[in-house]
């Protein structure tokens, strides 16, 4: 039997479609992740903008298309959120949810005792240990966290995943330290809310992988995490990447509060200048939100200005989408999509020219490179910096020490050391 799991959004959809891959291999099934001929389809939406939720709608019908009597289960935060939509795009065998991906694994190999249409299953509360998904050889992903508790005004996702709840301790410790990938991303909705039920934390995790022989790296973090036992805990870890997605959304005290986020810009600078004394290669990335429905122009100049007071390595700067359901798509009217465009190309712009001077800073220096693809006779891979690397040649998948010579495309292009 063949298989196709396809996924949509974030990078804690696509570890549990590496869950739910591994699953159906135990039984039998050849699994691909590309839209293509197969028995069963099982399609992982996403639902963090309205174009995200397009694009799991149009997928379903990409599905039919490729083999019209295929079974096809549709799972993931945009079913959640709008489960009969998904049914009006064709024979749909079952439609379930964000929360108990092991439903999904149940109804796909359940046979037909299984009814059709939505099955959704609000879970227990309790963090869901799913199959250990496939290890990556360059870069593998541990989820250690689902949920989120903030309940930020432009956010849909709490909404769908629910209550924050988080792996053990000793299930997430294992699984870290028994990667034999080069690199292990840790991952889920708000990493910075883990907490297990024994009360340990990420620090807590972290200390007990400091050993691990493979490169940790952690998913995005928010301001409230990053405190001074946080910082210790990290810099015993042997083989820590100092890369720190630091989830901004706006550089506006004024928009900051408007969108639920608790805290304000001079606490946003203050916990980069830590970071950069704890790690001073350090690099820092963030998301930011335009356009949001209270920002003006003036508020727009302070997410500028505070790219470039923070230092930040890598901007993903996009446009505020209303997300039905939330309190900014209650209290507020949407800016028109002409302005929200201008000021993304704006941000966009000042956010290459800031990664220029990270990048400058790192020329003739050496860096700790994990090489992922050769193309056109160029290696391509991150640094431990989160730095995209380019080296001449193949020179293979193992981890090397290169040092960067000169910018070329959106990173450096080195030579082996």
């Amino acid at each position: 039997m063949k298989a196709v799991v396809f996924t949509l959004g974030c990078k804690v959809n696509d570890v549990e479609s590496g869950s739910i891959i591994r699953g159906l291999e135990e039984k039998g099934y050849t699994v691909s992740r590309e839209m293509e001929f197969a028995d069963l389809y099982i399609i992982n939406t996403c639902a963090v903008t309205a174009e995200a939720e397009r694009k799991s709608r149009q997928t379903v019908g990409k599905a039919f298309k490729c083999n019209p009597s295929a079974k096809v289960i549709v799972c993931g935060c945009a079913s959640e959120k709008s489960p009969t939509a998904f049914l009006e795009k064709g024979n749909v065998f079952a439609v379930t949810g964000a929360k108990n991906k092991a439903r999904v694994l149940e109804i796909a190999i359940g046979g037909g005792e299984i009814p059709l249409g939505v099955v959704l299953d609000d879970g227990d509360g309790k963090y869901e240990e799913l199959p250990v998904p496939e290890c990556l050889k360059t870069r593998n992903f541990v989820k250690i966290q689902d949920g989120c508790n903030r309940f930020c005004a432009y956010c849909v996702i709490p909404y769908l995943r629910g209550r924050s709840r988080s792996r053990s301790l000793e299930s997430a410790a294992k699984e870290i330290l028994e990667s034999r990938a080069f690199e292990t991303v840790v991952t889920g909705i708000d990493i910075s809310a883990y907490k297990d039920e024994n009360g340990n934390d990420l620090a807590d995790l972290l200390l007990a992988v400091k050993d691990a022989e493979t490169r940790i790296r952690l998913g995005s973090m928010e301001v409230s995490l990053i405190t001074e036992r946080f910082l210790s805990a990290l810099k015993q870890v042997r083989h820590f990447a100092p890369q720190f997605h630091l989830s901004l959304q706006s550089g506006s005290d004024k928009v900051l509060k408007s969108m639920n986020r608790h805290y304000t810009r001079a606490e946003y600078l203050e916990k980069c200048a830590m970071i950069y004394r704890a790690f001073p290669n350090a690099s820092i990335t963030t998301d930011i939100i335009v356009g949001y429905p209270t920002e003006t122009e003036e508020d727009f100049q302070d997410s500028l200005r505070i790219v470039e007071e923070a230092g930040f390595l890598q901007i993903h700067a996009f446009p505020y989408s209303p997300r039905e359901g939330t309190n900014a798509y209650k209290k507020y009217k949407e800016l028109p999509f002409a302005l929200k465009k201008e000021r993304v190309d704006r941000l966009i712009a000042k956010g290459l020219a800031e990664k220029e001077k990270y990048l400058q800073k790192f020329l003739g220096k050496t860096l700790e490179f994990v090489p992922e693809n050769c193309f056109d006779g160029v290696t391509e891979g991150y640094s431990e910096n989160y730095i995209r690397v380019y080296v001449q040649g193949d020179i293979g998948k193992e981890p090397i020490r290169v040092v960067a010579k000169e910018l070329y495309k959106d990173g450096v292009l080195a030579v082996v050391k």
